[in-house]
């Protein structure tokens, strides 16, 4: 059964991802700091969910990425 995350965590880990970003444009103490919370964020998160639906965390985080990073074309498109 494939693991379809919800919205709220994919949009965590985009911000993440854009704070990531923000490290490789600009590495300041401000932007590394800002990347770890988003970081720590989505990890919380994706262990909190994991075990409320009974899944294995590293599953659940990888789904979220995926999901994140390549999302699904629209139906008929």
């Amino acid at each position: 059964m494939a693991i379809e995350p919800p919205d709220e965590l994919i949009e965590l880990q985009r911000a993440s991802d854009a704070a990531h970003e923000a490290v490789r444009q600009n590495p300041t103490d401000e932007t590394w700091a800002a990347w770890r919370d988003r970081a720590g964020e989505v990890q919380a998160a994706v262990t909190v969910y994991a075990t409320e639906v009974g899944e294995p965390r590293n599953q659940v985080e990888a789904a979220v990425k995926k999901a994140a990073r390549y999302p699904e074309p629209p139906a008929g498109a």
